[in-house]
């Protein structure tokens, strides 16, 4: 017996119904039964029935299953409303953590850090002056500039040295 369909909102209802339209058209246009579609899905042929009506309540993986078996791919795009807002402007902004995350050329220099996705201001810092020489700043996004400009003017230069050598004797 089928799980119950989760409260879904009117706008994804549509969506799901037009997927389920678009799996259809596909299997009729590549003249494949339904029976035979479930079985190289790994389905029963009432799960590829309740996809093709766009019910909510079928798995994810359910869908993907049907939709590679008839050649199909599954992309997110991000909605209209979701477009439309801006990103708000960090022009001087310094997070309290640094997500690598959201800095494509902080990430690549900070290859060596492992067990954290985030640093401290000092540390990205240090990251980008330790490998200033691999920045490409033409391929620097504006949000990585502007963020890699405050931590200059808010952060004394770094004055550590990799030397190996300890202090203690």
């Amino acid at each position: 017996m089928p799980s119950p369909a989760p409260l879904t909102p009117e706008h994804c209802t549509a969506q799901l119904q037009a997927l389920g339209a678009q799996i259809r058209a596909q299997r009729k246009a590549l003249r494949l039964s339904a029976t035979v579609t479930a079985e190289a899905a790994g389905l029963s042929r009432v799960t590829l029935h309740r996809i093709e009506k766009g019910e909510p309540s079928v798995t994810m993986g359910a869908w993907c299953n049907a939709m590679a078996a008839l050649g199909m791919g599954l992309q997110a795009t991000p909605s209209a409303a979701a477009a439309a807002v801006p990103a708000p402007d960090r022009t001087g902004w310094i997070p309290a953590r640094v997500p690598l995350a959201d800095y494509p050329q902080l990430r690549a220099l900070a290859w060596q850090v492992h067990g954290t996705d985030t640093l401290t201001p000092a540390e990205a810092l240090g990251i980008y002056e330790r490998n200033a020489r691999h920045l490409d700043m033409q391929a620097m996004s504006a949000d990585e500039q502007a963020l890699l400009q405050a931590l200059r003017l808010a952060l004394p230069p770094s004055t550590e040295t990799n030397t190996g050598a300890s202090d203690a004797v």
